[in-house]
């Protein structure tokens, strides 16, 4: 919202000497976002006056239509004589009245003005346009052209309202009254401790039965309509300037005069608005949802098919406007245009004023449906003053009256859905609480009153809130608004004392572990949006019926493309890795850690809890209940090199065993014995494919899977060829025990290698897991360190060796002891896989 200071020290009284930036530090202190404070007009320096055009000479030599005009600009050049001035603008005429800059002037930007010879003329000055003078698009396009009543010599300065102020202020969703000049003054006018010329204050005639005919069928999505006539307009009247300057410095582009007063009232009071020719209007207007596949053009020239939840403004014909979003082509205030046989000039002479009140929600929806923000919607979203609709339907008729000779009509129509004053319950005490400053009830119940509130009761207050503040609904916002305006600087600086013994949980610590373990690694962190579109299944070649296909989707999506919950973390990263590659990055190892979301089987309402109070533990299982399963995941994807060649040696390329040994890193941090064995699921090659296993209690659980991503999945997902990726579910392995120390032995170590042939469909895991429990206690690590097959073993065999390194915690293991737990290792893994040493 931009705020002109000239414009808000009509309401409130500010000292004589507060600039923009006073302004800006004492709104910063109620809580406001002021960005900015621009300098209008602040390097601008005259003669600048409106001139007369005497003469036009067209100067046709040139390539483009140049003038040599005379143009009388009073005394102000010291001479009373015309001033000659070179200008190739053509949108002015002989007797026009025109703002003229003279030499020895400074226009924005440090542009100095000077007699100078251009085109074979000598030119003493500019004719000016509003963007030479800073005021951005007026809407004419070309040289500004003044009304004919301003006399030649008058400061243009002044007349134009150059130099100014304007705070630019970042309004925040809770806060959408501030979105008005009205709202804006409240909050000075508070801030600074001084009264506020309420500008909704106005004398506003009763409803009668003699209104413009209104009917509302949704009374839920539009609980107040007001409408007004106003007849006989002048087509020919023009916004005035200080009209004009008010809107261009709030950043609207001048229209027309009757559009520009709606706009011009909107900002003012923060109630959207909306003009329709009367003679275009068929029947009564109303007010309904759309039926599905309904269309409309708005005033955009947009042709826009509607959905069945849309709420629209309709004549007889159908629809004519989206409810406080747009209005329609069809009924739009005409320009006034010249008849050219008779020349009588012809426009809306009457017009039809809708000021309403429309549900947020609604209209936040249709605005995101149709793509369409509009300064209205932006508003309407925020929350309206309900009660205001029938001031800035009266502001807006008085204005038309007065700037185009209209006759208001004495026909008043409003339609209102009857609804209670919202109140709310606070202890007097409770911002005290919150804050943790003793305010006093006294110091409570005056900033209350000063947000608009009416505050009764002592020890308990009943508050009835302000109708243009639909944000306060509980004791907290009550409390903030007080916490606020008596200044956040003022709270004290406290840190909290936590019980010793709390920190970070065991889960929490394994979590960082698993991260800097990956990092160790080589791998970067990526970490990306829990967004996915549903296409991406597909391209992973998931099955129909594969759990990750059960989304959660987004109300209010941030795109359209991505609406629901992730399910598994490989989209976001395979978007990180494509992106890097395509921007030069070719040697990539990416993990990330985080959240996935599953739908549950029956949709739960989720309860609204309570802020009053600390929530029941009833009331918080039932809120999570109603949440999605969710549970942590990391993954880890790798293209390129995963080693660099160089001088040192040959490099290594990055494949589906680097992906399994990401995998093991996990589980080594989890204190988790992972089991690794060929499986074949969605997104990876079948035959590179390693399931991930993990056994409790007898019980195996399929934890994830690693290896090579299938090529079609490469192609559809545009990754580089032999693109690996690693997904394994972190809560299956990360418990909240607290993991124990290895014991360190100071003993040596006894090595014994094992060389086992298996049949070749037989995992090395199980092998592994056999010779680990076989060898008993006094083995530390084991090791596969060859895969061998060949003629000499036979079809469909394989040799596996492994180096054991056994030691003892109290003593030097002989080499009977560490033999013996080597043949104990190998006699189980013959008994549970068939192995044989291999020559024996």
């Amino acid at each position: 919202m931009r705020v002109p200071l000239s414009w808000l020290r009509e309401y409130v009284d500010l000292p004589a000497g507060a600039t923009g930036r006073d302004v800006q530090e004492k709104l910063v202190g109620v809580g406001l976002e002021v960005e900015t404070v621009e300098q209008l007009g602040a390097d601008l320096k005259g003669p600048l006056v409106v001139g007369q055009v005497l003469t036009i000479e067209e100067l046709t030599e040139f390539k483009k239509p140049i003038r040599f005009c005379t143009v009388d600009v009073g005394q102000a050049n010291g001479t009373g004589e015309p001033q000659e001035i070179v200008c190739g603008a053509r949108n002015f005429a002989v007797g026009d009245k025109v703002v003229v800059v003279l030499p020895g002037a400074v226009l924005p930007g440090g542009f100095a003005i000077s007699a100078r010879k251009t085109y074979g003329k000598k030119s003493h000055g500019m004719i000016c346009s509003g963007d030479e003078l800073g005021m951005g698009d007026d809407g004419s396009g070309g040289i500004i052209v003044l009304p004919p009543e301003h006399e030649v010599g008058t400061d243009a300065i002044e007349l134009l309202e150059l130099v100014d102020e304007v705070l630019d202020i970042a309004v925040t969703p809770d806060r959408g009254y501030c979105l008005s000049m009205r709202g804006v003054a409240r909050e000075t006018a508070t801030a600074y401790g001084l009264p506020l010329r309420d500008p909704a204050l106005l004398d506003v005639p009763p409803p009668n039965a003699h209104g413009y005919v209104v009917q509302v069928d949704d009374p839920a999505g539009c609980d107040r309509f007001t409408a007004r006539t106003v007849t006989g307009l002048n087509p020919e009247a023009h916004s005035p300037i200080w009209l004009k300057r008010r809107l261009q410095k709030a950043g609207m582009r001048p229209i027309s005069l009757a559009v520009d007063i709606t706009n011009y009232v909107m900002l003012e009071l923060g109630q959207p608005l909306h003009a329709y020719d009367r003679s275009r209007l068929e029947g009564p207007i109303g007010v309904r949802r759309a039926e599905q596949g309904e269309k409309i053009t708005t005033l955009d020239g947009a042709k826009r098919v509607l959905d069945a939840a849309d709420l629209v403004i309709t004549d007889d014909r159908g629809p004519i406007g989206l409810a406080g979003v747009m209005g329609g082509a069809h009924t739009e205030i005409a320009d006034a245009e010249a008849d050219p046989e008779t020349g009588e000039v012809k426009g809306t002479t009457d017009v039809v004023i809708e000021a309403a009140h429309f549900d947020q929600l609604s209209i936040a929806r249709t605005a995101r449906r149709h793509k369409l923000a509009s300064e209205a919607s932006k508003r309407y979203e925020r929350g309206v003053d309900p009660q205001a609709t029938s001031a800035a339907a009266q502001r807006t008729v008085d204005l038309l009256v007065l700037l185009a000779g209209g006759s208001a009509e004495a026909g008043v129509t409003e339609v209102i859905a009857p609804s209670a004053p919202r109140t709310i319950t606070i202890p007097a005490n409770h911002p005290d609480k919150v804050a943790g400053v003793d305010y006093g009830r006294e110091t409570v119940v005056r900033r209350l009153q000063q947000v608009g509130c009416d505050v009764y009761g002592q020890d308990d207050l009943t508050v009835t809130v302000p109708s243009w503040r639909p944000d306060l609904t509980d004791p907290n916002d009550l409390a903030e608004e007080v916490i606020r305006l008596e200044g956040y600087e003022n709270l004290p600086s406290t840190l909290p004392s936590p019980p010793a013994g709390l920190g970070l949980t065991e889960r929490q610590r394994t979590h960082r572990r698993i991260g800097r373990a990956l990092a160790g690694a080589g791998y970067v962190e990526a970490l990306n949006y829990p967004f996915i579109g549903e296409q991406v299944f597909d391209d992973l070649l998931l099955d129909a019926d594969d759990g990750n296909r059960s989304v959660v989707k987004l109300v209010n999506p941030l795109s359209d493309e991505e609406p629901a919950l992730r399910t598994t973390l490989l989209p976001g990263l395979l978007a990180a890795l494509r992106r890097n590659d395509s921007r030069g990055s070719h040697d990539l190892a990416l993990f990330e850690t985080g959240t996935v979301f599953h739908a549950r089987d029956e949709k739960r309402t989720a309860v609204r809890l309570p802020v009053d109070r600390r929530p029941t533990d009833e009331e918080l299982a039932g809120l999570d209940e109603a949440l999605p399963y969710q549970w942590r995941n990391v993954a880890v994807v790798l293209t390129g090199a995963r080693e660099q060649a160089g001088w040192w040696g040959k490099g290594h390329p990055a494949d589906w065993a680097d992906a399994v040994e990401a995998a093991r890193t996990v589980a080594r941090e989890t204190g988790v014995e992972l089991t690794v064995r060929g499986g074949q699921y969605g997104p990876w090659h079948p035959g590179r494919c390693a399931e991930l296993v993990v056994t409790a209690e007898g019980v195996e659980t399929v934890v994830g899977y690693a290896g090579e991503l299938h090529p079609r999945v490469v192609k559809a997902l545009g990754l580089p060829a032999r693109t690996c990726a690693m997904e394994l579910n972190l809560d299956a392995l990360v418990t909240d025990e607290v993991l124990q120390a290895p014991r360190i032995s100071t003993f040596p170590v006894a090595t014994q290698d094992v060389a086992l042939v298996v049949d070749a469909d037989v995992p090395a895991a199980e092998v592994e897991r056999a010779l680990r429990e076989g060898a008993g206690e006094l083995l530390e690590s084991i090791r596969l360190f060859d895969v061998f097959t060949g003629e000499q073993l036979g079809e469909g065999k394989k040799s596996l060796a492994y180096a054991l390194r056994f030691r003892a915690v109290d003593r030097t293991l002989t080499v009977d002891e560490a033999s013996a737990a080597r043949d104990a290792a190998a006699a189980l893994a013959g008994e549970r896989t068939g192995a044989v040493l291999r020559g024996a």
